[in-house]
């Protein structure tokens, strides 16, 4: 590894790891484009080294889920077996595949991501308040108590309407959980790990949404989930490929640890960054990649 490679992963490292941590994902789709266009490295290869910083960032960002409690194990551990299937084969295509098709589906992943981050991004902020930026209003139980009640009051009234028995014809109030569905199961949990082996990204804006429309998880426990899920993906891909092809990796490793440090980083900035702004403006960066690979790829098809 040369010097000049070395000093160009450091920032890219480091980039790439911020966004993970202030976005909570997305920000390893960055890694193929750098390895390829930045540190010289063939579309195979930049596929099967960002495996590696896929797999490092998840490990990192697990083990502060699981201190949390926001990891579901064994529900993370039977998603990611169910995709393994679907891991091994990708990887293999992907080997199979023209470097030229490889980058130019890519460059459509890209878009793709950008997409779902802005539409995301718009779901978010839009209940955050009212239209003249006032608070949201109380709940009606607090709304309907005068102020100087005292607060035990006021949810020993909450905890008696949530254990009233329901009335005739009408169904208590609560969060729907989905009937599990094996072959929905196995069917989403095989894309999953396709499009992880495929392509070599984490594919975690796919992997949440799946575990809570699929398996029912709230939002902050299937993101902490979803990382275990890509970490078994990501090593059965990086396992599959183990044998086609040479992998450079002190550059890899050095690529890695400048994530995992701009992971941590990111995480400490998350708290003092607008997060619609900042989606809005990686989302922006991710399409203008995505068109200039595509501009530089697709003539060669």
């Amino acid at each position: 590894m040369s010097v000049l490679i070395a000093a160009t992963a450091l920032p890219c490292g480091l980039l790439i790891g911020l966004l993970l941590g202030a976005l909570g994902g997305g920000g390893s789709v960055l890694a193929v484009p750098a390895l390829v266009y930045l540190m010289g490295q063939s579309p195979h290869a930049a596929t099967a080294g960002a495996l590696v910083v896929v797999a490092v960032g998840a490990v990192s960002g697990l083990l502060c889920h699981a201190r949390a409690g926001r990891v579901r194990w064994a529900a993370g551990a039977t998603f990611g077996a169910l995709g393994t299937a679907g891991s091994y084969a990708g990887s293999r295509w992907s080997a199979a595949l023209d470097p030229g098709v490889l980058m130019a589906a890519f460059s459509v992943l890209m878009l793709v991501v950008a997409a779902g981050m802005v539409l995301r991004g718009g779901r978010r902020s839009a209940p955050a308040a009212t239209g003249d930026g006032a608070p949201e209003p109380a709940p009606p139980e607090e709304r309907s108590t005068p102020r100087g009640w005292p607060t035990r009051l006021r949810q020993g009234r909450r905890s008696r309407e949530l254990t009233r028995p329901a009335e005739c014809g009408r169904r208590p109030e609560g969060p729907a959980v989905p009937r599990p569905r094996p072959l929905r199961t196995v069917l989403t949990a095989s894309a999953v790990g396709l499009l992880t082996g495929f392509f070599g990204v984490g594919g975690g804006f796919v992997v949440v949404p799946a575990l809570t429309l699929v398996l029912g998880l709230e939002m902050p426990v299937a993101v902490g989930t979803s990382l275990l899920v890509i970490l078994v993906n990501s090593g059965v891909a990086l396992a599959t490929r183990a044998g086609t092809g040479s992998l450079d990796w002190p550059l890899l490793a050095t690529l890695a640890a400048c994530a995992a440090a701009g992971s941590h980083l990111g995480n400490r900035l998350a708290g003092h960054l607008r997060p619609q702004t900042l989606t809005t403006s990686f989302a922006a960066l991710v399409a203008v990649l995505a068109l200039a690979m595509a501009a530089s790829t697709l003539p060669g098809l």
